[in-house]
């Protein structure tokens, strides 16, 4: 017995060495420093040194990750096309990522979901195609920017096909798919997430009915301004606050007048933290295996000293941004659609090991009577087998906490534009955009952001 644990312990650590060998948060110290100060710049550069080092910071199974983290700080650093070739190769992955192999999913249950490709969360899939909306719009490009938003609102598109991901039904039973998962526990009392229906994203309409408007297209506009309405009457976990008012002014610009809008992100979206929770397992006869440590993901909000956006214009008309979506809210839902079945994984894995164990345990102890000994390699074991458990905590980075908009109506005509953002009464951070052309066709539309 002891032999055998031994033997298991060596081969349990040199995964567990292996599996240690992941990003942790701490090697991207440098990276949030400059993005603290604003120097997205540096940061994406920082990235590029990093993946050319002896020990990239992020491994090839993490290169969604990659893509995504680069793509967001070449966006904030002005660098828009290559902003799109970072966000369209992460979209390219994620697409590629749905269709994982036996092999991949069969070493996750035996080990953990680390020693998979990281497959891109739902918030990351959604809010690619708006950066990238951005991205085009910047670069001057509004028919590939009303490209970037269809995928979104489209009949099948991402927001509708993310309403209908996890309304699967067992053929043979009907049981939806959390059922499914509940019976693989044996009725456990595990921790469970809450039941979610974000389905709508008002940050993709409202972009959707500004690039419609610019493009011509009323009709288009009006029901993506009708499909904003909804996302705030069905998602009142995510949208608490009210529907901004230049919402409802933004297609009734008096003839001769101009309309300049402003969309502004602030802070940064949660990460995920392990979290170890203590569950009892009573069906081992020993006492040492009746109690597992679950490690599992969950999400932690990153305060932001921002508390108000400000713009001035000309020096002299001032008005302040509303908050329209709460990106942080729709990380934690859409991963709150993924938790149960996160648990159960963890659960099914956890009581695979343990079984594991327990039978070694069992036959050691009808061939000998040592039970010291056998107390001892069941220990071992024990310690060896949490050892190759860790929670998975890869996600993106760098999406923004929150997107604030707004707008005034002026005279046709060049303007000074500040975007202050505030902490209490004092700025904190402040863009300038020094004679900008408000026109009376098309779209005149400012975005900044402050991650602080």
């Amino acid at each position: 017995m002891i032999k055998k644990c031994r033997k298991f312990i060596l081969l349990s650590f040199l995964i567990y060495f292996l599996l240690s060998c992941a990003t942790n948060t701490a090697e991207y110290r440098e990276i949030d420093n400059a993005v603290d100060v604003e120097k997205y710049r540096a940061a994406a550069d920082e990235i590029t040194v990093r993946q050319g080092s002896k020990r990239p910071l992020y491994p090839e199974k993490n290169a969604i990750m990659l893509f995504l983290d680069k793509g967001l700080l070449e966006y904030y650093a002005g660098d828009y096309k290559k902003s799109s070739q970072s966000l369209q190769e992460a979209e390219r992955l994620i697409e590629e990522a749905y269709t994982k192999s036996i092999t991949a999913n069969f070493m996750s249950y035996i080990l953990n979901d680390n020693t998979k490709e990281y497959p891109g969360e739902d918030f990351e899939n959604i809010y690619i195609n708006i950066f990238n909306a951005l991205n085009y719009y910047k670069r001057g490009d509004l028919d590939g920017a009303l490209v970037e938003i269809r995928k979104l609102s489209e009949t099948n598109g991402k927001l509708d096909m993310l309403a209908r991901k996890y309304e699967y039904k067992d053929p043979s039973s009907g049981a939806s798919l959390e059922e499914l998962v509940r019976r693989e526990a044996a009725d456990a009392e595990l921790p469970k997430g809450r039941k979610v229906e974000f389905n709508n994203c008002a940050l993709a309409r409202y972009l959707a009915v500004l690039f419609y408007l610019a493009d011509g297209n009323d009709d288009g506009a009006r029901i993506e301004y009708e499909q904003l309405q909804r996302a705030f009457l069905t998602n009142r976990a995510v949208y608490r606050n009210p529907i901004p008012r230049i919402a409802a002014q933004l297609n009734n610009v008096p003839k001769g007048k101009a309309m300049l809008n402003i969309i502004a992100f602030s802070g940064l979206s949660p990460v995920k933290e392990e979290e170890i929770i203590m569950y009892p397992i009573p069906m081992f006869q020993f006492p040492i295996l009746t109690t597992a440590n679950f490690k599992l993901p969950k999400m932690v909000r990153r305060p932001s000293k921002i508390d108000r956006i400000e713009v001035v214009v000309n020096s002299n008309k001032k008005f302040n941004l509303e908050l329209l979506e709460d990106m942080s809210a729709v990380v934690e839902e859409t991963f709150a659609n993924r938790y149960t079945n996160i648990v159960i994984k963890t659960y099914i894995r956890t009581i695979m090991k343990y079984v594991a164990v327990g039978i070694a345990a069992a036959e050691a102890e009808r061939k000998e009577q040592n039970g010291l000994l056998i107390l001892a390699g069941v220990i071992a074991a024990k310690t060896a087998f949490e050892a190759t458990e860790r929670a998975d905590i890869r996600m993106s980075r760098y999406f923004p906490g929150k997107a604030y908009v707004g707008g005034i109506i002026l005279d046709p005509g060049t303007y000074n534009v500040t975007v202050n953002f505030y902490s209490g009464n004092n700025v904190i951070s402040k863009e300038e955009h020094s004679n900008y052309l408000v026109r009376e066709k098309g779209l005149n539309l400012i975005d900044d952001v402050s991650l602080k």
